[in-house]
C-alpha cells in the first residue's frame, strides 16, 4: 500500500461547511414554512421508516439539538478529511448508511432523527483507526478525540430520556467496524540517519566531535579547513625550442 502525507486541501474546508450548512438549511426550512420533517426520520422495522436512513441526519427537533451537533460534526468531519483523505468520503457515506440501517434494525419504535449518529461514527472511526495505524500523529489525534469527546461514550447507553442512544450505539459500532476493514494510506514515519540499519558511527560528522568516553572534542578552524580543502597539483612539461 502506498503512503501519503497529511496535506491541507479544499475538502478539509468544504466537507465540514457543507455538512453544517445542510443541517441548518433543513432546520431553517422547517421553521420558515412551519413544517415538521420528523416523519422522515428512521422508524425501526417499518419499510416506510427506511427513508430515514438517508434523511434523518439532516433533521433536528430543536435549536438546542441542532447546536449541540453542529460543532462536533464540523470538527470531526475536518479531522476525517485531513488525516484520512484517501478514505474520508467512503467512510462518511458508507458509515452513514450502515449506521442508519443498524438503527432501523435495533431501535425502539419511534422516529430517530439528528446527526449524532454520524458524529459517533466519525469519533469512533478516528479513535480506533488512529490506534490501529500505529502512526504517532494519528495516535495523538485519537487522544485528542478522547479528550474532547470522550464523555460521549455514556450516551451509547440508555442513560437519558429523549435521546436516541440506539442511533449513537449504531454509529459507534459502525465506526469501530470501519476502522478495522478500511484501508488507508498512512504516511511513513521519517527515519533519521542514526535510526537506519546501515548507519555507521565513524562516518557521522556530528559524532566525530566526541571521543570514546563521550567527551566533546573541539575541532579547530584549521582542522575543519584541512578536511574541506583538497589541493591537487598538475605538472605539464614545457615545450623545448
Amino acid at each position: 500500500m502506498g503512503s501519503d502525507t497529511f496535506k491541507f486541501s479544499n475538502a478539509v474546508l468544504l466537507a465540514p461547511l457543507l455538512a453544517v450548512l445542510s443541517i441548518w438549511i433543513v432546520f431553517w426550512v422547517e421553521v420558515q414554512f412551519g413544517i415538521n420533517l420528523n416523519e422522515y426520520g428512521v422508524y425501526p422495522r417499518r419499510l416506510s421508516g427506511l427513508k430515514g436512513v438517508l434523511f434523518s441526519p439532516f433533521i433536528h427537533g430543536s435549536i438546542a439539538h441542532l447546536y449541540n451537533n453542529t460543532i462536533p460534526l464540523a470538527v470531526l468531519t475536518a479531522f476525517l478529511f485531513y488525516f484520512y483523505r484517501s478514505a474520508a468520503l467512503r467512510v462518511l457515506l458508507l458509515g452513514t448508511l450502515a449506521s442508519g440501517l443498524l438503527t432501523w434494525a435495533i431501535a425502539r419504535p419511534s422516529y430517530h432523527i439528528g446527526a449524532s449518529g454520524v458524529i459517533y461514527l466519525l469519533a469512533s472511526f478516528i479513535f480506533f483507526k488512529g490506534i490501529l495505524a500505529k502512526n504517532y500523529r494519528l495516535v495523538a489525534l485519537s487522544l485528542v478525540v478522547v479528550f474532547i469527546y470522550g464523555s460521549m461514550i455514556w450516551y451509547i447507553f440508555p442513560v437519558k430520556d429523549g435521546i436516541s442512544w440506539e442511533g449513537h450505539l449504531a454509529g459507534f459500532t459502525t465506526g469501530l467496524v470501519l476502522a478495522f476493514v478500511t484501508r488507508v494510506r498512512v504516511p511513513e514515519v521519517r527515519k533519521y540517519d542514526w535510526e537506519r540499519e546501515d548507519f555507521n558511527e565513524d562516518d557521522d560528522p556530528f559524532l566525530k566531535h566526541f571521543d570514546e568516553n563521550g567527551n566533546f572534542i573541539e575541532i579547530s578552524e584549521e582542522e575543519k579547513t584541512e578536511d574541506k580543502i583538497e589541493i591537487k597539483y598538475h605538472y605539464k612539461e614545457s615545450k623545448k625550442d
